[in-house]
């Protein structure tokens, strides 16, 4: 399935896994790892910007923090749950997704997925490059340059070091996150109240429905990093850790957000840290806004591997490819280069662009989300045949009509519902003042279509295959795969 013989990107520590399964014994990942990476991924001021939605829309800080921490709640329930399929099938995420959309229908739901990894990484070269030319004066090409260069190296280098990553950052931006918002909760970061507001639902929901976007987008490629965990691991254990780190970091940096909106009359979340930080202690601002920034370069280096997971997943479905290492690297540097090419043509009008792109997508996964989660763990109950996965001759097929048919019910009953900001507002988004629903029409009526399309389904009928595959794993394991 892949090399065996050491190689020098091996003595480099260069990963040779992509989409193929991971064999019990490459299984090094440790289940309290998890929670610092995850707490990590959010905790950079891509998270605090999400907390200026609900002053923006005369929300108050009260009521900011409670419909963001609702939101994150919600959102983080789904990932956290698909994060256990990592370590029980050792494969990514989107693979396993053929079992409910076919080895090609799976390209459905791909296509949003892809949009949402792309689009970060556009959006946070962007935020990045402007932070920076705004704090220090750097020069905004260069600025991006350098980010997108770090970011694919990580991508490059892997699972591993993503994680190495991730742990180094999260030991150095807790101490710092945590005397501003001391320093805040006993006064002393200055500020006074620019936005009193108040409490309308529009509002509210709106602020909701980002936060609830935040983690979900999240779910198609939370199993990425939990595939290199021992499949013994146990599923509950690995849902605390993905639903604690991804979910207190989220809660905390949103609230902030909020009250930074409200007492600094600011709307860019990096000078926002910079002039609390400065209230504080001299130069703790610009210590604040530089690991901000690396945390959210490490982020978009996860964002690129599993963009490149996304893209290897797409093209395989559509021609079979050998998941080598060299095609990984090729896409990961593809992805990179259009990453960069994208943010630096488009500039600061980016931000704007991609943010309504970014919430069209929350409608494109949240059915998938809901006939993957209801598969997994209601249908078929975790039991796959891993090896059929890998060919559309298997026992799940080209198309699965039962997943594909609940994807498009639950994404056209949205439609009326859908509240894209400043490009569409569905009629009935319209009659409700605008609020919010598309994403919670979708989830339901996905979720509930797959439910009643599973009703004559009978998963017995693939104990063959499941045996099959898992006699032929252990064959290859023992022969050294």
């Amino acid at each position: 399935m892949s090399e065996i013989l050491e190689t020098p990107a091996d003595r480099l520590g260069i990963e040779k896994r992509s989409i193929d399964f991971i064999p019990e014994r490459e299984r090094h990942g440790r289940v309290r790892d998890q929670g610092p990476f995850w707490f990590l991924s959010n905790f950079q001021f891509f998270a605090v910007a999400i907390g200026f939605v609900g002053p923006s829309l005369g929300l108050s800080l009260g009521y900011t923090a409670l419909a963001g921490a609702l939101g994150i709640l919600i959102g983080t329930v789904f990932q956290a749950f698909h994060a256990s399929q990592g370590a029980e099938m050792g494969l990514p995420q989107m693979i396993q997704s053929r079992a409910q959309f076919g080895y090609r229908g799976v390209v459905v739901p791909l296509v949003g997925d892809m949009i949402s990894l792309v689009g970060y990484n556009v959006v946070g070269t962007v935020l990045i490059a402007e932070g920076a030319h705004g704090l220090w004066g750097v020069d905004r090409t260069v600025t991006a340059v350098v980010v997108s260069l770090v970011a694919g190296s990580l991508a490059v280098w892997g699972h591993d070091w993503l994680h190495r990553a991730f742990r180094l950052l999260f030991w150095i931006s807790l101490p710092l996150f945590s005397a501003l918002s001391l320093a805040i909760v006993l006064g002393r970061a200055g500020g006074a109240v620019h936005v009193h507001g108040g409490f309308n639902w529009p509002a509210f929901l709106t602020q909701l429905a980002s936060a609830v976007s935040l983690n979900v987008t999240a779910a198609p490629y939370v199993s990425d990093y939990t595939r290199y965990l021992p499949s013994r691991t146990r599923r509950g254990v690995i849902i605390f850790h993905v639903f604690a780190g991804s979910s207190i970091s989220a809660v905390w940096l949103i609230a902030l957000g909020g009250w930074l909106a409200t007492h600094m009359g600011v709307t860019d979340g990096l000078v926002a840290i910079r002039i609390a930080g400065d209230g504080v202690l001299a130069g703790l601002g610009s210590v604040l806004a530089a690991a901000s920034i690396a945390a959210l370069t490490a982020t978009m280096g996860m964002s690129t591997y599993s963009g490149m997971l996304t893209a290897f997943t797409t093209a395989d479905s559509l021609h079979h490819l050998r998941p080598t290492r060299v095609a990984r690297i090729g896409i990961v540097v593809a992805l990179t280069l259009i990453g960069l090419g994208v943010a630096v043509s488009f500039g600061g009008d980016a931000v704007t662009w991609l943010n309504g792109m970014l919430v069209i997508v929350l409608y494109f996964l949240i059915p998938w989300t809901a006939v993957n989660l209801i598969d997994y763990f209601c249908v078929r109950k975790g039991r796959y045949a891993v090896l059929d996965l890998f060919t559309p001759k298997g026992v799940y097929g080209a198309w699965g009509a039962r997943g594909l048919i609940a994807y498009a019910v639950g994404f056209l009953a949205s439609l009326p519902f859908f509240v894209v900001p400043n490009v569409f507002t569905g009629p009935l988004a319209a009659r409700l003042g605008g609020v919010d629903f598309g994403w919670l029409v979708g989830l339901f009526t996905s979720g509930g279509a797959y439910l009643l399309l599973s009703l004559g389904f009978d998963a017995r009928a693939e104990d063959a295959a499941v045996a099959s595959s898992r006699q032929a794993l252990t064959e290859l394991a023992e022969l050294g795969d």
